[in-house]
């Protein structure tokens, strides 16, 4: 029941009270009707100044703007369902992790997947990523881990070069250097788009001991830039709105789970079991359909 409404109950009844008072006079033909609009204004006043000082009229208008603000903070609930409802859909249409095209990092034959999407000028990608080495450290073998990029415009260029200096390095060592090269960066890096300067890209790649020229002249002729983009017009697909973009992939059935942001460790070893216990369940219900009936 809205605020507007309730207003307009007690006014009504107001009206209803002052109409109730003039029924003598309603039908009065002695009374000119000047004079009856006047004594119907008169009481319909004295009744709202009855209304106000007894508080009747404000508890009636508070609680209907307290139903207003509920019903509203319900809607955008469900609106927020709905959206979160819509994006889990849509990432179920990720790429699965590929061999020899993601960079890995854990075990390959684990039976599940953390795939991030980030970017190196990200401040909360910067805080996340050790939490994503720990939760693979600490899951015995049974999730690892492939880095997508997702370099936001408005941390360009920073972003996106940098992306293409981790596939550089990658060119020279494989998923080993790649890492380095990436820890090495979000370490030192302050974040926001200019967080790391682009002409310290090379010293950082011979820090890691790769070829500095190999390195320069692979940054310089952009050999990676469509690689990046390859990744990043993945996002827009798959219900990914922000980065970190996470998204937990059960390799055996592809059931996923998409988890949006910086996320803490326990919520995240949280989520990697619940997908799993979902995906068992799957499984276990598609292997009894597919049974022989006797």
């Amino acid at each position: 029941m809205t605020a507007t409404y309730r207003f307009a109950r007690a006014l009504l009844a107001a009206m209803a009270w002052a109409g109730s008072l003039m029924l003598p006079w309603a039908h009065a033909s002695e009374t000119p009707k000047p004079e009856r609009s006047a004594l119907v204004e008169q009481v319909t006043q004295e009744v709202l100044q009855q209304l106000r000082e007894s508080g009747q009229l404000r508890d009636e208008v508070d609680r209907g703007i307290k139903d207003y603000v509920e019903e509203q903070r319900q809607a955008r609930v469900r609106a927020q369902e709905q959206r979160e409802k819509l994006a889990q859909e849509q990432a179920k249409s990720v790429r699965p992790p590929t061999p020899g095209r993601d960079h890995f990092y854990g075990n390959p034959d684990a039976p599940i997947t953390l795939i991030e999407y980030s970017d190196f000028e990200c401040p909360y990608c910067k805080r996340f990523h050790p939490t994503a080495r720990e939760l693979v450290d600490q899951s015995q073998g049974q999730i690892n881990w492939v880095y997508r990029h997702c370099p936001l415009r408005f941390h360009n260029p920073g972003a996106q070069k940098q992306a293409e200096a981790s596939e550089c390095a990658f060119e020279q060592g494989g998923d080993p250097a790649f890492w380095r090269f990436a820890d090495a960066l979000y370490e030192r890096t302050q974040s926001g788009g200019k967080g790391f300067p682009l002409d310290q890209l090379r010293p950082l790649a011979e820090e890691q001991g790769l070829d500095g020229q190999a390195f320069q002249s692979c940054l310089e002729n952009g050999r990676y830039a469509g690689r990046v983009n390859e990744d990043l017009l993945e996002v827009s697909k798959i219900g990914i709105t922000g980065t970190p973009g996470n998204i937990l992939f059960h390799n055996a059935s592809g059931e996923v789970s998409l988890i949006s942001g910086a996320r803490a460790l326990i919520e995240l070893q949280q989520q990697a079991q619940q997908l799993k216990t979902r995906a068992v369940s799957i499984e276990t219900e598609r292997s009894a359909q597919a049974k022989p009936q006797n």
